[in-house]
């Protein structure tokens, strides 16, 4: 694991000080791979390491439950808080539709200047197309909050590609390098920033152009083994598997080959895809890291330890840091996900083939499809009311 360049605060801090689902810090050499901060805290990290295991408690140390977790993977509050820089540091952030709604919703924030700049912006506003004068609006605003974090913060800033694009792979890259150059603009360098794109065939394909011109990217919405072995082959930086939206959808649904294997084998269906991939990433040896995300529990968690990143909840993570445990004996705190595991696991020929637009398409199933389908249905709605409001406070004053 790489570490942040900054001096972690107490992981009660932490909770408070999230910004957004991703936190991702530089490593000191400003390395490739984007890295969520760590609650990690010093003595119990090198104990962990050194011997494999969670440690014992001694007498004068006070171990939580999220102090064992996190010693075993890296762990992102999944929450929207506006709390004070200045009081709540925190490592780094994820600019989103939803947050440019927040951000309008509270006329107080520091951050309003950046979208009333965005709305007084020159360019967009030579446009004469309203629906191409909001988008340019929508861009101007996601670079200039952006922009504002990454002077805030030390690490990196990642930026959600608009899910109107999801299907268009020239439409994405297009995005890409139009927000890369506004963030070089605000002299934000394309070291500290990170690129959440949709894994459409298209996005995935988008993802493997940019990250060959060194751009990161990270593909969201994976809720299949043939999505996310795709985007590993594609060399994304992160991908994100929705652990618990699987699990939801085979309480009401049934019919995919899929999960229906993981089921009749006793397994949790999400837990099962998450184990599956990162068991194929490390077997085949590729960058890709991989996160957690709609994580419904405590125990998901546990399941979940060696995995790289766990996004969760706040009112989990308060919980697992209210519990002060015996590391001996609670829960058996060992890594659930090694490297070792790619090793064991057997894949079929069909899951190692190379992956093009057909295979992924014909390996999908109905639970991936739906769950994709719905995952851009909510972000397009969200990026359609952030113009929406753009639209009804357009121009802004003196302009």
């Amino acid at each position: 694991m790489a570490l942040s360049i900054s001096t972690p605060p107490t992981s009660s801090s932490l909770l408070r000080a999230s910004l957004q689902v991703g936190r991702w810090s530089s490593s000191a050499a400003m390395s490739a791979r984007p890295v969520a901060f760590s609650l990690r805290r010093p003595v119990l990290a090198a104990r962990v390491a050194a011997g494999g295991n969670a440690p014992s408690s001694s007498v004068d140390e006070v171990v939580t439950e999220l102090d064992a977790v996190a010693s075993f993977s890296e762990i992102v509050p999944d929450t929207v808080v506006f709390d004070d820089f200045e009081k709540f540091a925190p490592t780094a952030a994820t600019v989103s539709s939803s947050l440019l709604l927040g951000i309008a919703g509270l006329p107080d924030t520091k951050f309003k200047s950046a979208i009333d700049t965005a709305l007084a912006d020159g360019e967009c506003n030579t446009m004469e197309k309203p629906e191409d004068r909001m988008s340019c609006f929508l861009t101007k605003a996601l670079a200039n909050v952006g922009a504002e974090m990454a002077h805030l913060v030390p690490g990196r800033v990642s930026t959600e590609i608009d899910a109107r694009l999801a299907y268009d792979t020239q439409g994405i890259i297009q995005r890409v390098h139009e927000l890369l150059k506004l963030y070089s603009d605000h002299d934000v360098l394309s070291e500290r920033l990170l690129f959440k794109i949709p894994a459409t065939w298209q996005g995935i394909e988008a993802s493997r152009l940019l990250e060959s011109e060194g751009i990161q990217t990270h593909l969201t919405f994976v809720y299949s083994f043939a999505q996310a072995a795709a985007a590993a082959q594609a060399g994304a930086s992160v991908v994100q598997i929705f652990v618990g939206r699987v699990r939801d959808w085979t309480r009401t649904h049934s019919g995919d080959p899929e999960i229906d294997e993981a089921l009749k084998k006793g397994e949790d269906a999400g837990l099962a895809l998450a184990k599956k991939v990162y068991a194929y990433i490390h077997k085949n040896g590729y960058k890709t890291k991989l996160m957690a995300a709609a994580i419904r529990n405590k125990q998901d968690v546990f399941s979940l330890l060696g995995i790289d990143y766990i996004i969760a909840p706040l009112k989990i993570l308060q919980s697992l840091e209210e519990s002060v445990t015996d590391t001996d004996v609670k829960y058996g705190y060992v890594p659930r996900l090694t490297p070792a595991l790619g090793k064991t696991y057997n894949f079929t020929e069909e899951e190692l083939v190379k992956w093009d637009q057909l295979s992924l398409a014909a390996a999908m199933g109905p639970a991936a499809e739906e769950l994709l389908a719905s995952g851009l249905e909510g972000y397009v709605n969200q990026a359609r009311r952030v113009e929406e409001l753009f639209g009804k406070i357009w121009p802004p004053p003196n302009v």
